[in-house]
């Protein structure tokens, strides 16, 4: 069931659409053409793009198939995986970056070049993570203690 809503804070207008999943009410945000909302993550710390084209796992189904199944993540793209302590590559055919966030999207932990297969140090001060393209830590040239700020992308 979906039901419109209009975000003025973003100024568009975007459907909220919402699912019950065991006891929980669970929403997702999704534009009124029905595309996924993109989402662009800057290093307000650094004054750099992340990346414009990060897609945003906050659902179980989504969280439990994050970038399985895809050959690799293009530049600027990535996946923004709320709540999340912590991941695993298993059955991933390629290298990722990994950015772990605290609450206020701060920087708490990183893991460079993640090879398929691997699982990654779980944290109780990590609530999310940003899974990127393998190379993307260095190039946007985060570090720990930096602050992202998370926007939808121009489209």
């Amino acid at each position: 069931m979906a039901s419109k809503l209009s975000l003025v804070f973003w100024q568009s207008p975007y459907w909220v659409s919402s699912f019950t999943a065991g006891s929980r009410r669970l929403f997702s945000l999704v534009r009124s053409d029905h595309s996924i909302c993109m989402l662009k993550v800057t290093n307000t710390t650094r004054g750099n793009t992340v990346g414009d084209s990060i897609e945003l796992a906050d659902t179980s189904f989504k969280r439990m198939f994050g970038l399985l199944g895809r050959r690799g993540l293009g530049a600027g793209g990535g996946l923004w995986i709320k709540p999340s302590s912590g991941v695993h590559t298993f059955g991933m055919a390629f290298t990722i970056d990994v950015v772990g966030l605290d609450r206020d999207l701060k920087v708490v932990k990183l893991w460079r070049r993640l090879v398929p297969f691997r699982l990654t140090s779980v944290s109780l001060k990590i609530r999310s993570v940003l899974e990127l393209p393998s190379g993307a830590i260095s190039q946007s040239q985060i570090q720990v203690g930096d602050q992202l700020e998370i926007s939808p992308a121009a489209q």
